[in-house]
């Protein structure tokens, strides 16, 4: 049972008592990311993340990483467009030692001067392994097309130019305007007392600023973007992305279900038609990207230089198909086994239990049961896929990245 408290006005705390476990996952959520930037500050979540690693005011960078492995913990931290979170996991009777680290570091951490410079390069170090994995570049550089104009076109890690001008008076202007009461969300999963840890956690947070404004999505002339980004590099690596439908959609569960019979699996029908049949790729598959307010749908697709023109035709072959003729009841019975068992083995991971119960409640202020999950996903109907297969069948209304070997038309092949 997931169980919700509110303290020091207005820090949620979200907790689930698993008592057959040995162990405790504990993540302390904000809601800000790179949709609460803009140019001048592009970079600047990701950067405070790093940073929050870096030294307290009593352990320094290694000293937290040591109190961590003397108690078995496995600490880290992720940077998303609408969310941060901090988060530790050990056994269960260290809890007390877990959170110190995890408080140490969200509310005493010095952001020294020199070690912001050093982690700058660092920064440029990840930005550079991006850029030379080709499928994550083409994957990112779709993303940033398909939101253009929306405050999610920003890349999580920033740029070169943005980074040189984050300093740490900027950067803890930032987090002074973002990590605030509404904002920070503690979530602990494991075998936990409540009581216990609502008594660990308040009062840390009182000297927060209360409330902040939420980023604003407003409508936009969406116009598909493409980019042909050209390498050496042995295979070419093709994106396409169109609008897709945020956490909350009424549409959420059939658009996640028809990606599944789409390119979810070895037996979906990407998988089967350019791989097995045509033997045009190693990796295809289609995914989803969802956010508070809005989201996107991909496929993606690893191929030799000269048969990227014709994967992406195969690709268009199969909209038409699922445009006309929908999908069976089998392959939606299987997607649907294949949804509840994907989610039914995570919750199995505390981790992940911490995970999903933090984001829902940071992103879409709300908790989220399992029993909720299978219910919407048992719900969707084969006219439910006919009716959300319109948003993603029509090649013309996709935006594209492809890096390859040599230039060609993208935008006229696609849009023919």
């Amino acid at each position: 049972m997931v169980i919700t408290k509110i303290i020091d006005d207005g820090v949620r705390i979200v907790m689930e008592n698993i008592p057959h476990v040995q162990s405790v996952s504990i993540g302390i959520w904000v809601r800000t990311g790179s949709a609460n930037e803009n140019e001048k500050t592009s970079g600047i979540s990701h950067f405070i993340e790093h940073m929050m690693f870096k030294g307290t005011e009593k352990r320094t960078a290694k000293g937290l990483a040591e109190a961590a492995d003397r108690i078995g913990g496995q600490m880290n931290a992720f940077t998303g467009k609408e969310a941060t979170c901090y988060h530790i996991k050990t056994l269960a009777s260290n809890v007390d030692e877990a959170c110190d680290i995890l408080l140490d570091m969200f509310l005493n951490s010095v952001f020294d001067k020199n070690e912001m410079n050093k982690e700058r390069k660092v920064i440029i170090e990840e930005m550079k392994m991006t850029e030379d994995s080709p499928d994550e570049d083409a994957h990112e550089t779709s993303v940033m097309q398909i939101f253009q104009g929306s405050p999610l076109e920003r890349p999580i890690i920033g740029t070169r130019t943005s980074l040189k001008g984050i300093n740490r008076a900027l950067m803890m202007d930032f987090r002074h305007e973002q990590y605030t009461k509404d904002s920070i969300v503690v979530s602990v999963a494991g075998n936990i007392d409540e009581d216990h840890i609502c008594s660990i956690f308040e009062g840390k947070f009182r000297d927060f600023k209360a409330k902040k404004e939420k980023p604003v999505f407003g409508e936009r002339n969406y116009k598909p973007v493409f980019r042909v980004k050209t390498r050496d590099i042995e295979q070419s690596h093709i994106s396409i992305m169109t609008p897709g439908v945020s956490l909350d959609s009424q549409d959420y569960y059939a658009v996640t279900l028809l990606s599944a019979i789409l390119g979810g699996s070895m037996s979906s029908r990407l998988f089967q038609n350019i791989r097995e049949e045509r033997g045009l790729a190693y990796t295809v598959f289609s995914c989803g990207g969802s956010y508070s307010r809005t989201g996107y749908f991909n496929v993606y697709a690893g191929v030799s230089h000269d048969k990227v023109k014709e994967t992406i035709g195969a690709i268009r072959d199969e909209f038409e198909i699922l445009a006309a003729d929908g999908v069976t009841e089998d392959e939606l019975h299987m997607a649907k086994q294949q949804m509840k068992a994907s989610n039914i083995f995570g919750q199995e991971n505390i981790g992940s239990r911490m995970m999903i119960q933090g984001k829902f409640m940071t992103i879409l202020d709300r908790t989220f049961s399992q029993d909720e999950f299978i219910k919407n996903v048992d719900a969707v109907t084969t006219d439910d896929i006919k009716r959300v297969s319109g948003l993603i069948t029509d090649m013309k209304n996709y935006c594209g990245t492809v890096v390859t070997d040599k230039k060609f038309d993208l935008r006229g092949f696609m849009q023919k």
